[in-house]
């Protein structure tokens, strides 16, 4: 077996270590220096996505055996959330993403990547919708970790955690959702103009060369590249039409960009 071969598959039992390793221990971790900005506390936008092939298989840490679930149908739990920030920042995912702990995101032992989940802390009745991207909290009485954001917007900072009830968002034509099907000729369905954010990268040359390709070829979009605490996003928008912005992601995800995303706002 060649180099390259080794390579590619030990690349997903590295991605679960970094996120198993000491990685939940609260004692471990820092509160970022500002608090989130208002496009920051927006909800990730649901959308069908298709399971990322990193971080879907059944897998084991510290000795303990977890199960992926086939589907986030139907799914909903109760218990004890928590949250991971600073030292976290800008390293994989188990989905091979780059953790943002500004974006509406979460981190689960049992849902398939990506999901998308309403977590309601049971002592405000403060809501977040998120996006599972990661696996853990490997820690005994916590069932999700937050990324800042939605722990801010959860009110749950001060005590660090909180009894949370999480429910699995699989119908994306629901209304509830902000998300609605609708036609070509039908432009407005209250998406709140979304952007895509094609992927993050540390490397400025990279980050900008990508953002040059980008505005060649989608001219009628906009792109931006906001940087923040040495990671560059490069994002594309707004786009006001789910059947636009679905046709986008694909041709991205064809096209050398297999993590692309929504979110509401560039950040």
């Amino acid at each position: 077996m060649n180099h390259l071969s080794r390579l590619i598959l030990l690349l997903p039992i590295i991605i679960l270590s970094a996120c198993s390793s000491g990685r939940y221990q609260d004692k471990h971790d820092s509160t970022p220096t500002r608090l989130p900005n208002a496009a920051e506390l927006k909800d990730a936008l649901p959308r069908a996505e298709a399971y990322s092939r990193g971080g879907n298989k059944n897998y084991t840490v510290r000795g303990k055996n977890y199960q992926v679930l086939s589907s986030a149908h139907g799914f909903s739990e109760t218990g004890i959330a928590s949250w991971y920030g600073n030292k976290f920042h800008g390293h994989l995912t188990s989905n091979g993403e780059i953790y943002d702990m500004y974006a509406m995101t979460a981190a689960h032992k049992n849902l398939p990547l990506p999901s998308y989940v309403k977590v309601t802390n049971v002592a405000n009745n403060k809501s977040v919708i998120v996006r599972v991207n990661d696996r853990g909290p490997f820690h005994q009485s916590r069932i999700i970790d937050l990324s800042y954001s939605a722990a801010y917007k959860l009110d749950m900072l001060k005590t660090g955690t909180a009894q949370v009830t999480i429910t699995a968002i699989t119908d994306f034509t629901d209304d509830k959702n902000n998300v609605k099907t609708s036609s070509p000729s039908q432009p407005s369905m209250g998406i709140e103009t979304p952007y895509v954010q094609v992927f993050a990268t540390g490397k400025s040359d990279v980050a900008y060369s990508t953002a040059n390709k980008m505005r060649q070829k989608y001219p009628e979009l906009t792109v931006n590249t906001p940087k923040h605490q040495g990671i560059y996003r490069i994002q594309l928008g707004p786009i006001d039409n789910l059947s636009t912005l679905n046709k986008l992601l694909d041709e991205l995800k064809k096209n050398g960009y297999p993590k692309a995303f929504p979110r509401k706002s560039p950040q």
